[in-house]
């Protein structure tokens, strides 16, 4: 099994880029999911081929941050909440089709379509601020454990808005 999100950095990041689970960037989470290993070995080539419109589509879009809010159990989570928006929406939707369609299975099944609420968790003292604007000009697929390794994270495929994906 395969453990996989989509997300949108609002920090700058690269292709490829490696880090440690505890040192995300800054983003909104799009969709987390799981793949089984009966999948494609280059899942990430059949979902990037998946999403490439509706990724495509959506890049450029300009998201509003509102109130804090606090997730997970007790609240213990805090996040900056993003207001609705259509295209962000759609983008959500799009990528939970696809997912679906090559047979993964979504980890937050109660959190996707009509219950999705984008948010950005709070980081290492960084966070947006209510009332700013972060444009969605990264979309990314992350390999939660690349060959296993759950302490670590690796960028498999990055839109932005001047690049083809990478």
């Amino acid at each position: 099994m395969r453990n996989l999100i989509w997300v949108s950095f609002t920090e700058p990041v690269q292709p490829g880029l490696v880090f440690p689970r505890s040192d995300w960037p800054l983003h909104i989470t799009l969709l987390r999911f799981d793949v089984g290993d009966d999948v494609s070995a280059d899942v990430a080539g059949v979902l990037a081929d998946l999403a490439e419109a509706p990724v495509r589509g959506a890049l450029g879009t300009q998201l509003t941050v509102g109130e804090e809010a606090g997730f997970g159990h007790l609240g213990s989570i805090p996040v900056s909440l993003i207001h609705h928006n259509p295209l962000l929406q759609g983008l959500h939707e799009e990528i939970v089709d696809a997912v679906t369609s090559i047979g993964g299975r979504i980890a937050t099944p109660n959190y996707v379509l009509e219950r999705y609420r984008p948010h950005i968790s709070h980081h290492d003292g960084k966070r947006p601020k209510s009332g700013d604007v972060v444009v969605l000009d990264q979309v990314a697929l992350v390999d939660m454990a690349p060959q296993g390794d759950h302490t670590i994270r690796r960028i498999l495929r990055l839109w932005t808005q001047d690049t083809h994906n990478a």
